[in-house]
């Protein structure tokens, strides 16, 4: 094999020879030059030129002849202050103060005088760490060897005095414009950014700034806007937070990132801003299709609920469902307020089923918007049992909190006959009344002084298996001190005791008009474990 590779070589190059020889006499008898490929258009030229006419060779231009350049370069030494420049960059993006001070010594023991990039680095140095006075004495010192300061010149004074007034800035601006040099965006940037931080937050001073930039034709950044955005919803002004948000957006090709979008739409639900809800919710969520946390959908809750947001109550909790949160009682109530306040009290009622199909059991507390609606006005009392037929019609359960509510509208209205009619009405939709029902008619009975009707109620508790409550206890007692003959109340005291439930103060010795002493309160609420202080 050996062989054969070794015959094949020689065989190519007795070729090669024999072409060249062949091209050579065809160009003495033709005076044309063969056609010859280089790499390089310049180096063609570079050889056409150079390159001799040698009678021993039978090439005419030999391959990658060039004409050395000894004007580059190279790797030749640089000079003095060129070496202390790339020193002191080095030693300014370490911010290394020391070793550049130690710098500057060694030049001045060599003669070597520094120039604006020397000065600069230095200044980036001093800024780093706040040595205000040290690096006005740099820029006097670069006056005094007739350096005129550029803008990063004062760039760097401006990082160097964050820490003082704002009048220090400005003062830097007005010396940047005695040196006829105009502010542009990074000097904006380093004066609102030293605004922007947790400790010193200005935001007037910041949209002084931004006004500058405006008079001036200077196009904020996307970084500026979105720490003064941040700015302003972190100290609880949504509205110009959400303003500042949609002007950027509207006058920029480049747009903001969801978390600004995020800290706007949770200052605009912590101040129950509904019109900055609305909008931060549907870039966030529709537009950017970026899913909230629990904690600021159940903010934005609060926010519907307040203002009767029920399409975006509906919302919420679809989100979430698909953020993978449990229901809870605490995420429907907010929407039971809104469908109550936006007049849908059908939906509201419908509510109540679904929370309780879902496992989740609604307490007065969750329909009291449903009894705030209906104490209005007797009519909407009337009108709710029209929408509860029409929910049973359509084969939805009706929830007994939403009859509860009912209950507890026509006491506040007076209507102690309603309120008796629409307790008789429980089996008529399949519901069982609780404890909540009986407390509430009780409380109707107090109102009335109605004695027979209390104790019917309460013989109705008992064939019902309802255990009472302190409320309960607290009701029938107050109900019996209505009467002319209360000795009643005290049995149902003592039983309220071997319950172990501890009376409250607005009965006894209170509804019979007797008035308790401080000492006498502190023995009832020490549960006779105090000994009384004698007058």
């Amino acid at each position: 094999m050996s062989r054969m590779l070794a015959s094949t070589s020689r065989n190519s190059f007795k070729r090669v020879f024999r072409e060249a020889a062949l091209w050579s006499s065809q160009s003495e008898c033709t005076g044309v030059l063969p056609v010859i490929f280089f790499r390089c258009q310049s180096t063609q030229q570079v050889a056409t030129k150079s390159a001799p006419h040698s009678s021993s060779s039978t090439i005419r231009n030999k391959p990658w002849s060039f004409v050395p350049d000894h004007s580059f370069q190279g790797t030749a030494s640089g000079s003095a202050i060129a070496r202390y420049q790339f020193r002191s960059t080095g030693f300014a993006n370490s911010k290394n103060t020391i070793q550049v001070l130690r710098m500057c010594k060694e030049m001045k023991k060599e003669g070597v005088e520094p120039d604006i990039i020397i000065y600069n680095n230095l200044l980036a140095c001093l800024a780093e760490d706040c040595h205000v006075l040290e690096a006005w004495a740099v820029v006097e010192d670069m006056s005094s060897m007739g350096i005129a300061p550029d803008r990063n010149t004062f760039h760097h004074l401006i990082h160097a005095s964050r820490q003082l007034h704002s009048t220090a800035i400005w003062d830097i601006i007005d010396k940047m414009e005695a040196e006829n040099i105009r502010p542009n965006e990074q000097t904006f940037l380093l004066m609102i950014q030293r605004h922007t931080t947790t400790d010193k937050r200005n935001l007037e001073f910041i949209l002084q700034c931004m006004y500058e930039m405006g008079s001036r034709g200077l196009v904020i950044e996307l970084t500026i806007a979105q720490d003064v955005i941040g700015v302003a919803a972190e100290l609880g002004f949504p509205r110009l937070a959400l303003d500042l948000a949609e002007n950027f957006e509207a006058t920029s090709v480049r747009r903001l990132s969801p978390e600004t979008w995020m800290r706007c739409l949770a200052s605009s639900a912590e101040a129950l801003y509904a019109e900055g809800v609305q909008r931060c919710w549907e870039q966030v969520v529709g537009v950017l299709n970026v899913t909230p946390d629990e904690g600021l959908c159940l903010d934005v809750l609060h926010t519907a609920g307040r203002h009767g947001l029920s399409d975006l109550a509906t919302d919420v909790i679809r989100v979430l469902r698909i953020l993978g949160a449990d229901w809870q009682e605490y995420h429907f109530a907010p929407l039971v307020e809104a469908l109550c306040k936006a007049g849908n009290l059908k939906d509201a009622f419908g509510t109540l089923d679904l929370m309780r199909s879902s496992n989740i059991f609604p307490t007065a507390i969750t329909a009291q918007p449903i009894y705030d609606f209906l104490k209005q006005d007797i009519d909407k009392v009337d009108g709710a049992w029209e929408l509860l037929d029409k929910l049973r019609n359509e084969g939805k359960t009706i929830d007994r909190t939403a009859i509860n509510a009912i209950i507890r509208a026509a006491i506040s209205l007076s209507d102690l006959q309603r309120a008796v009619g629409a307790y008789k009405a429980f089996p008529d939709y399949k519901c069982v009344p609780d404890i909540d029902t009986f407390n509430t008619l009780l409380s109707g009975c107090i109102v009335a002084s109605h004695r027979e009707l209390g104790n019917r109620l309460l013989l109705d508790l008992k064939e019902l298996g309802i255990k009472p409550d302190a409320t309960t206890y607290e009701r029938i007692i107050i109900l019996c001190l209505t009467q002319a003959t209360y000795e009643d109340a005290f049995f149902y005291l003592e039983e309220m005791k071997a319950q172990k439930f501890v009376p409250p103060r607005s009965t006894s010795l209170k509804q019979c008009g007797y008035t308790v002493s401080k000492s006498l309160q502190t023995f009832i609420d020490s549960g006779g474990q105090e000994s009384m202080r004698r007058s």
